[in-house]
């Protein structure tokens, strides 16, 4: 609907996890280099934590974008598996055919990583919401990075969930696939004095011009209402546009910020 109003290629503030909106902080950049470490290093294991809204997917997606040809990658995003349909979800999303019986979809498998490695490429799957696997199936998770060769692991697994999942791997009967993690990282919440430049540059990689902006107080609204968490973030700001456009500014104000949480609110 504003679009064309603030000259937007497409909406800023979608909650998709688009890579190129990744907002690279000083925190965010570490925890995208702690990950694409652990899979170029052929780490094996990777946890990646953070609160729910903070971009752990669009962090994730921009390591893919960032391997790019250079890898084939698997994103798990169903926590309700058993360890013999994640084995079979796994065969299928690396566009495998999948045998019916669950030793020959780990045969399959395997042989697909040695030719991968082969070939010099690396091997991603990516688990979301991981903190509500069921032991079994994380203990099936484990077992997967048995592939490996005597130099390194075939596939690289990395374990995204919430901070929960660092609890959940503390237990005893997760002590084995804990100490085969060896790369941590998390995503935090923005700091209140990133927000302007997380706001802007949204804007800037949707095409919006120079004269689109939040002012200072309105950027405040943002951060109190919002936390800093940058799902709440976006969805505040995108009925703030929304205010913007129906008030005819291209200055995002206080008023249009609290317009936009009354619309969020109250649905009025």
């Amino acid at each position: 609907m504003y679009l064309g109003f603030y000259q937007l290629r497409e909406p800023p503030f979608a909650i998709t996890p688009d890579p190129r909106y990744l907002y690279f902080t000083p925190r965010h950049r570490a925890a995208f280099e702690h990950v694409m470490y652990g899979v170029t290093e052929r780490k094996g294991f990777i946890e990646l934590t953070g609160e729910v809204g903070c971009g752990k997917t669009t962090l994730c997606r921009a390591v893919l974008a960032q391997l790019g040809a250079t890898a084939r990658s698997a994103l798990i995003l169903n926590p309700c598996l058993n360890g013999r349909q994640l084995v079979r979800t796994v065969v299928t999303d690396f566009g495998l055919e999948a045998p019916h019986d669950h030793i020959s979809q780990l045969a399959v498998l395997n042989a697909f990583l040695l030719q991968q490695a082969a070939a010099g490429l690396h091997v991603v799957l990516i688990i979301d919401e991981a903190q509500d696997l069921p032991v079994s199936t994380l203990e099936q998770v484990r077992l997967l990075s048995n592939f490996e060769t005597a130099q390194h692991k075939l596939i690289q697994i990395v374990l995204s969930g919430q901070p929960e999942l660092k609890r959940r791997l503390d237990t005893p009967e997760l002590r084995q696939l804990r100490q085969r993690i060896t790369v941590r990282a998390n995503v935090p919440p923005l700091a209140a004095e990133e927000l302007a430049g997380y706001i802007g540059h949204r804007l800037r990689t949707a095409g919006a011009p120079d004269d689109v902006v939040f002012d200072e107080a309105a950027c405040q609204r943002v951060a109190a209402y919002s936390g800093c968490v940058p799902r709440s973030i976006n969805a505040v700001c995108d009925y703030a546009l929304l205010a913007g456009y129906t008030l005819g500014t291209r200055t995002i104000t206080a008023d249009c910020v609290a317009r936009a949480i009354r619309q969020l609110e109250e649905g009025a």
